[in-house]
């Protein structure tokens, strides 16, 4: 074992010294001063999750819920996928024409990256960081799906959106509960500076984000 390895599990232990070895986390009263919910609503609301999206470099688009399937299929088009992933619980409506439709059933980590994309929903999304939040299942597919392909479509309904962080932890916090949802939250596409800050995108997942804002 590494000295500096052995140095920070012994800071960890000096730490927990005086915790009794029968508490729990949920035993300590924790303060929460902090903002928790958001001050916007409505078509505001709307627009700055749409603003700061864009602020990634991701592709925002507001489409009708009736021309979902269409959106997405022009999307996939304009990105030049000819084989997209999906999760099974996304809606047909939603499912884009004219490609190879694959439904991930499990798809190891070598097949999805032949795969040119995937197209999820998302559990909820913060209009404050631009961020989507996704919980691992129905809609969202399994975290491996949208980490795995070069390109991420997700559709985003209007009424999934909040204001803050905090609001989007309450929301996927019985998911982690009763099942240990892995959340991932995606802020734009994949990017990774180097020590020279060169940005590099599709590192540590999909190099082009697309989100459909769907009312």
């Amino acid at each position: 074992m590494s000295s500096a390895r052995e140095e920070i599990l012994r800071r960890i232990r000096s730490a927990l010294d005086d915790v009794p070895a029968g508490e729990d986390p949920a035993d300590v009263a924790v303060a929460r001063d902090y903002r928790r919910t958001g001050e916007l609503s409505g078509e505001a609301l709307v627009k700055r999750f749409a603003e700061r999206v864009a602020d990634y470099d991701a592709q925002v688009r507001r489409v009708a819920q009736a021309d979902l399937g269409e959106a997405v299929t022009s999307a996939c088009a304009e990105l030049g996928l000819r084989r997209v992933a999906v999760p099974e619980a996304l809606p047909r409506d939603w499912r884009p024409r004219d490609v190879e439709l694959i439904e991930d059933h499990g798809l190891e980590a070598r097949a999805l990256d032949a795969i040119d994309g995937a197209v999820t929903g998302c559990a909820v999304a913060v209009a404050d960081t631009g961020t989507l939040v996704l919980d691992g299942a129905g809609v969202c597919g399994r975290r491996l799906l949208t980490l795995v392909p070069d390109h991420h479509v997700c559709v985003v309904t209007v009424d999934q959106i909040v204001g803050t962080v905090p609001e989007a932890v309450a929301a996927v916090a019985p998911a982690v509960r009763e099942r240990r949802a892995p959340i991932t939250l995606v802020s734009g596409p994949s990017a990774s500076s180097d020590i020279e800050l060169s940005r590099v995108q599709g590192v540590h997942g999909p190099r082009h984000l697309v989100v459909l804002i769907a009312a």
